[in-house]
């Protein structure tokens, strides 16, 4: 019987250092997966988040993606990133940090495909090119509201700075364009707080994130045409919300072409008014 025991100890003990090893390397591998994955290409269900920075999970072509707060999580605030529909609609929007002469070739390919878009635009925008806002509004774009400095606003925690941002920008608006600003706001950088959302609401904004964007806003890095049709038509999907940029130089060569082929592909455009105009939640 002792020898047995000895054995049996013998055996143990490697068995035990292979198990011990085994775990380790699970518990790393899980580890290193997740650092080196972004939100936007992880393929797993993110949990709805109170705070933090606006993030998408692609997980089948053709199909909406997972944000990292749920549209029933959002819709309590009036906030949305894409339309619940099997309808082929889209709702184009467009940020504005600055002019650099590519917003005539985008509005111009709008105004071909009579497609509707809301801008979301910042002071400095308002400030250097009030024509091209004037133009905005005369072919019947929403003009939103970016804030007025582009601050992380998840950072700003009173109701009294959080609304200096939005009415500095809204009384802007009315300078130039004589007409009130439709309350619509897009969170600079996607960054958002949950008592941002709520602020907003309480001063009657719609928020909107996106469904549908890729990386177009780097100026001297811009991504060939055939990389933004690739990201742009692949990843399509009824109701969704595109963010381009209007300072990218391929948005504005490409438009054109990018509005035909959606619609070969079946999709129709919509104005945010009408997402907007969906039951609001008293929650």
């Amino acid at each position: 019987m002792t020898h047995y025991n000895h054995a049996y100890r013998l055996y143990c003990r490697p068995m035990a250092k292979i198990l011990f090893l085994f775990i380790l390397s699970f518990i790393f591998g899980h580890w290193l997966a997740f650092i080196t994955h972004p939100v936007s290409s992880v393929s797993v269900a993110v949990p709805a988040s109170a705070n933090g920075n606006w993030g998408l999970s692609f997980q089948q072509e053709g199909q909406p993606p997972i944000g990292n707060a749920t549209s029933d999580y959002l819709k309590q605030f009036n906030a949305h990133y894409m339309a619940d529909t099997q309808e082929k609609i889209l709702y184009l929007t467009f940020d504005a940090g600055y002019e650099n002469g590519n917003t005539p070739a985008i509005l111009d390919a709008l105004k071909k495909h009579k497609a509707p878009a809301a801008f979301f635009l910042v002071g400095n925008y308002l400030t250097t090119s009030p024509d091209l806002v004037k133009r905005m509004v005369a072919e019947g774009h929403i003009v939103g509201n970016h804030t007025f400095h582009h601050p992380d606003m998840s950072k700003i925690s009173t109701k009294e700075s959080f609304s200096k941002e939005l009415g500095s920008l809204e009384d802007l608006y009315e300078q130039v364009t004589e007409q009130k600003m439709q309350r619509f706001y897009r969170p600079p950088q996607g960054k958002y707080s949950e008592s941002n959302l709520q602020m907003a609401k309480d001063l009657g904004y719609h928020t909107f994130f996106w469904s549908l964007a890729y990386v177009d806003w780097y100026e001297d890095k811009q991504p060939s045409h055939e990389e933004a049709f690739k990201k742009l038509l692949n990843r399509v999907h009824p109701g969704a919300i595109v963010l381009l940029h209007s300072t990218s130089k391929t948005n504005g060569e490409i438009l054109d072409e990018l509005l035909t082929r959606w619609e070969e592909m079946g999709y129709q455009f919509r104005s945010l008014s009408e997402l907007a105009a969906e039951p609001a939640s008293d929650t």
